[in-house]
């Protein structure tokens, strides 16, 4: 059963569940948590981007962070680090520091900003999208907030978890 802490975290062994507020200028998404899947991936981090794309999740890349706030307001996204490890700055100045190494995976819900915090040289993730979704770059702008708050509203709930698939537990905290 996942345990709550004072933090706002749902965790078990290997899922913690993160909720931003907005932040400034940077929209977040107060309906849907971010989560992380600690080592979800450690015993085959080179397949990341094809257990994404098995699983529906697609338009995939794989490339780094950028080291800027950023989000998607027309999109989900997942992040699975391949190889390396890096810290990344969720929610904004005001969220979560996650230091993330090959196997863990970071499902963001529309709006959730995040950017790399550092990284080592050898840092490499795949990133994707429910459905293969043609996502937008957003950054801390008013006019970006402006046009995103009402893109985030619209953004369908995914099919399928990014991970596990059709039973994964993103569906289930996703509800």
């Amino acid at each position: 059963m996942p345990e709550h802490n004072s933090t706002g975290r749902e965790q078990d062994e290997s899922i913690i569940k993160l909720s931003f507020e907005p932040d400034g200028l940077l929209p977040n998404n107060p309906q849907l948590p971010a989560v992380l899947y600690k080592g979800v991936l450690r015993d085959h981090p080179e397949d990341t981007e094809l257990i994404f794309n098995n699983n529906g999740w697609l338009n995939s890349w794989v490339n780094g962070v950028f080291p800027y706030h950023h989000y998607h307001s027309n999109a989900h996204e997942v992040l699975g680090v391949i190889s390396g490890s890096a810290r990344l700055q969720l929610g904004g100045d005001a969220g979560y520091t996650a230091d993330v190494k090959a196997g863990d995976v970071v499902v963001l819900p529309a709006g959730t900003a995040h950017k790399r915090l550092s990284a080592t040289q050898d840092f490499q993730i795949a990133g994707a999208y429910p459905g293969g979704a043609d996502y937008n770059t957003r950054r801390a702008t008013p006019e970006d907030l402006a046009a995103a708050v009402p893109e985030i509203r619209e953004v369908p709930l995914p099919e399928r978890d990014p991970v596990y698939g059709e039973a994964g537990p993103l569906l289930r905290l996703w509800k």
